[in-house]
């Protein structure tokens, strides 16, 4: 039996009117989407206020691994809701339990975290950190990184779109490439596990340009935004050695990748990175707005008390999520689905990237992939004319999908860590016919 159903080309009848009164009353200025609105969802599976049935590759853009709407989680806050909303930065008793049991889960040389409420703020707490201990203002980042959009954050990013029209960025900061095994044309992902010629040009691109202030280091260990680009194995590792041995910290940016969505915890623990701070967001909370910066205490202790705040950080209700989502990790076998259903997904993927003349590139780890369009093959010219149309069509057959790339020609696989093997298949099913349209160019848009 299957578990999608759509009645009709979308939007419906009742999606179409609340489209419209939302376009009346709120800036319309996110990105493209299937033209659906959503009622409830549970699980893997969404349904929009017409009564049509999806399933997710969205997962609220990384939020909600342990699907939506967990009644665990939905008890747990609730109960936390009618006893206390907010008290600022007074203790409250789900805070506490909340930073002991984020402790106990980080990996063992992380000791101390901090809550906030959105992954920009902790990406935005760790400049600070570095900066703070560092008694220095530079900070080397990535070309294609995302790590949020305030000022800080979107600083240290890069990606245009974020800066774009802004003004001037922070000062300090010495962008350098990111490895991109699909698109390497000066050869930075060869050589490893010394990878002389990328650390090569990354010391002569330090050497112009900083003025010896250089604090620390940002990177993700798979960029997200840019695509879902995954460095060739040992890179990180490279990285972090070439840090620690000019005594730098480095901060790796798991807003996004960590609570098994790559196939571990943490997506560290793939090369036994040490990093000094971890930022984290999105899964910590699924679907519960709230963050944490993770450091070793020796990094903290740079901080004066009051030196870090946030309104609604650590409050009640977030703190109980952050406890009932961990409760969840540990009676749920979430992250090894991650990593089994992600071998399953990519082979399958892989083998349809075979007879699609326009899907160049599969890639990824546990259930995090992306699949990169382009135009042929050979050339890799980017196709992002093929993403709307495709995530429509998908949409209209029950699969719910979303873009991302520096190119906007890469679709997002990111399910709900609780997908089953039924819906792994009917999903992959639908995804398999929407190439086979696309190849024909008969999309039923």
């Amino acid at each position: 039996m299957k578990i999608a159903h759509v009645n009709g080309p979308l939007p419906g009848p009742k999606s179409k009117q609340l489209l419209d009164r939302w376009h009346r009353y709120e800036a319309d200025v996110v990105g493209f989407q299937a033209p659906v609105v959503w009622d409830s969802a549970k699980g893997c599976v969404v349904t929009d206020v017409d009564g049509n049935t999806f399933l997710d590759w969205t997962c609220g853009v990384l939020v909600t691994n342990v699907g939506h709407c967990h009644p665990h989680l939905v008890a747990e806050t609730q109960k936390a809701a009618a006893r206390l909303l907010n008290n600022y930065e007074c203790a409250n008793v789900e805070r506490i339990a909340a930073a002991e049991r984020l402790v106990k889960a980080l990996p063992k040389h992380l000791d101390r975290c901090f809550f906030l409420s959105t992954g920009s703020e902790a990406t935005e707490a760790a400049s600070r950190l570095m900066k703070r201990k560092s008694g220095k203002y530079e900070i080397l980042c990535f070309g294609g990184g995302f790590h949020g959009r305030t000022c800080a954050s979107a600083s240290m990013g890069g990606l245009p779109s974020p800066k774009k029209g802004y003004g001037p960025p922070v000062p300090g900061m010495i962008r350098v490439p990111y490895p991109n095994p699909y698109r390497d044309p000066n050869g930075w992902c060869e050589g490893g596990p010394d990878f002389k010629k990328y650390f090569d040009f990354l010391e002569y691109t330090v050497a112009i340009n900083s003025a010896g202030n250089l604090a620390g280091v940002i990177v993700e260990p798979y960029e997200g935004a840019a695509g879902f680009i995954f460095p060739p194995k040992g890179w990180l590792k490279k990285l972090e050695q070439w840090a620690h041995g000019r005594g730098l910290l480095l901060t790796v940016d798991e807003v996004q990748a960590s609570y098994g969505r790559t196939g571990h915890m943490w997506a560290i623990e793939h090369e036994n990175i040490q990093a000094d701070i971890l930022t984290i967001g999105k899964a910590i909370g699924c679907g519960i707005p709230v963050s944490a910066v993770a450091a070793r205490a020796e990094v903290f202790a740079c901080l004066s008390k009051g030196e870090m705040s946030s309104t609604l950080g650590g409050n009640p209700v977030s703190s109980a999520a952050v406890c009932a989502v961990l409760d969840i990790y540990e009676k749920e076998n979430l992250v090894a689905n991650s990593a089994k259903m992600g071998v399953y997904m990519k082979k399958r993927l892989a083998e349809m990237a075979k007879k699609c003349k326009h899907l160049g590139d599969v890639r990824g780890m546990g259930l995090i992939m992306g699949m990169e369009f382009v135009k042929d093959k050979k050339t890799k010219e980017p196709a992002p004319e093929l993403i709307k149309p495709l995530i429509v069509d998908c949409a209209n057959h029950g699969l719910l999908i979303g873009s991302v790339g520096m190119y906007g020609n890469v679709i997002r696989v990111a399910p709900p860590l609780t997908i089953t093997q039924a819906e792994v298949d009917e999903s992959l099913d639908i995804m398999e016919g929407a190439l086979k349209r696309l190849g024909s160019q008969k999309f039923s848009v």
